[in-house]
């Protein structure tokens, strides 16, 4: 497309082309959000949010039918009722743009529509870029595959566990990403080099969006939109990045993003504006990265009990030893303790949260009365039991009180089982192939 002459007509594709995606990445993006907190703002946005409900299981109840009974957005981002969302967001911008061709057909171009929804796509895609980027700096998004993880058999993993731990365990490539991320944000904040950062944006997100395709990643709608909202700019600069990277001709400057405020306070609100948006999207992000990095780096194991695995010397229900056996699948074979209060069983018993084959806890100690508590969830207020322990020598655990009507007793011995893997091998001369 000619981004030289901001005056000349767009063709009729263009024009309903236009239409169409002004309305669809509106509301994908929609911006109003993004003033939630301020008040009176978070009423209206309330609203918006009730009625974008209505509307996506209205619309699901008669025409997409997705599923039945829609699960919400929760920590995945493809459940049913964000697919249900999708539909409804193209079926609204489809009709809209039917709509607006018919009742502008006389407009011959979009000149400064344009400028202001492509202004608003660059600065979200910056703005998740930072927040993305800035997270994977302090290497914090995928963190390194925990004892549980390393205890868990290869095959008992989903991809997505996979994908996380195979990112996790390299601190350098995390961090690579991270920079990549954050340079693309910085990149689209200066009209100048937009152009650059829209380039590497798409090699950015293109990658992060087949990953989550091919490791079956929760996030498949999102990075798909990332993606899309990236293509959108480069379209607008179609003609003079084929001039230039294809045609080896000269290519026009970049006028997408040039606007003339004609009022000396719409100039400087808009230098206001910019310098707020780093300071929160840069400036907060960094300073909370900051806080949650020494958070997720102080030693917080439970005390006095180590971390580390252990082995399940003797497992007993009302004072009747339970033999190790592969056919038991509910006797404790090893228990792991790990940093932050948290832990892995190997056993099918689903009082607890089974993941992987393995039983996840969360666990608290009191020190004085010699207890331990053991919770399905992290923010579960009642246990699922709580034991009485002793710690006869640095590497035994005794364990032993009731659950449900019956007594139960555990010995734990420390293992000296270590994971290769956690050894973080690196060689410059390598021999052979490991």
């Amino acid at each position: 497309m000619d981004t030289a002459n901001k005056t000349q007509d767009w063709p009729a594709w263009r024009r309903i082309a236009f239409r169409f995606f002004f309305i669809y990445i509106l509301l994908n993006i929609s911006p109003w959000t993004w003033l939630g907190d301020i008040p009176g703002i978070s009423y209206l946005n309330d609203l918006y949010s009730k009625a974008m409900d209505w509307a996506v299981n209205f619309s699901n109840d008669h025409f997409f039918h997705v599923r039945k009974v829609l699960v919400p957005l929760n920590g995945s981002g493809d459940t049913s009722y964000g697919w249900a969302q999708v539909w409804l967001f193209l079926s609204i911008a489809v009709i809209g743009c039917i709509v607006w061709s018919l009742l502008n057909k006389k407009r011959k171009a979009y000149h400064q529509l344009n400028y202001w929804l492509c202004v608003f796509t660059r600065y979200y895609i910056a703005l998740i870029a930072f927040i993305y980027g800035i997270e994977k700096l302090f290497a914090l998004q995928m963190p390194f595959p925990n004892l549980s993880q390393l205890a868990t058999p290869l095959g008992d993993f989903l991809p997505m566990r996979l994908s996380w731990m195979f990112i996790g365990y390299s601190t350098p490539y995390q961090v690579f990403s991270g920079v990549m991320e954050t340079m693309v944000g910085l990149l689209l904040l200066y009209r100048r080099t937009a152009t650059l950062g829209i380039l590497m944006g798409t090699a950015v997100f293109l990658n992060v969006m087949m990953l989550n395709l091919c490791y079956d990643i929760p996030v498949k709608i999102f990075s798909i939109h990332i993606v899309l909202l990236c293509l959108f700019l480069m379209v607008n600069e179609f003609d003079r990045i084929v001039c230039f990277f294809i045609l080896n001709k000269p290519a026009a400057a970049c006028n997408i993003y040039e606007f003339h405020f004609a009022k000396r306070w719409m100039r400087i609100a808009r230098i206001v504006l910019k310098i707020a948006f780093i300071v929160i999207a840069v400036g907060l992000q960094f300073y909370n990265m900051v806080q949650y990095y020494k958070s997720t780096n102080t030693d917080l194991s439970v005390k006095p009990i180590k971390t580390g695995v252990y082995d399940v010397a003797v497992f007993a229900i009302n004072k009747d030893t339970i033999p190790l056996s592969v056919n038991d699948s509910l006797r404790w074979q090893d228990v792991i303790f790990d940093k932050n209060g948290l832990g892995s069983i190997k056993t099918a018993d689903t009082a607890f949260r089974q993941r992987y084959r393995r039983a996840y806890f969360n666990y608290v100690a009191d020190t004085i009365k010699h207890t331990i508590g053991f919770k399905k969830m992290q923010g579960d207020s009642i246990n699922i039991f709580q034991f009485n322990y002793s710690l006869p020598d640095s590497s035994t655990v005794l364990l032993w009180g009731s659950r449900k009507n019956d007594s139960v007793y555990v010995q734990l011995k420390k293992s000296d089982r270590h994971f290769q893997l956690a050894e973080k091998q690196f060689h410059w001369l390598s021999e052979y192939n490991r």
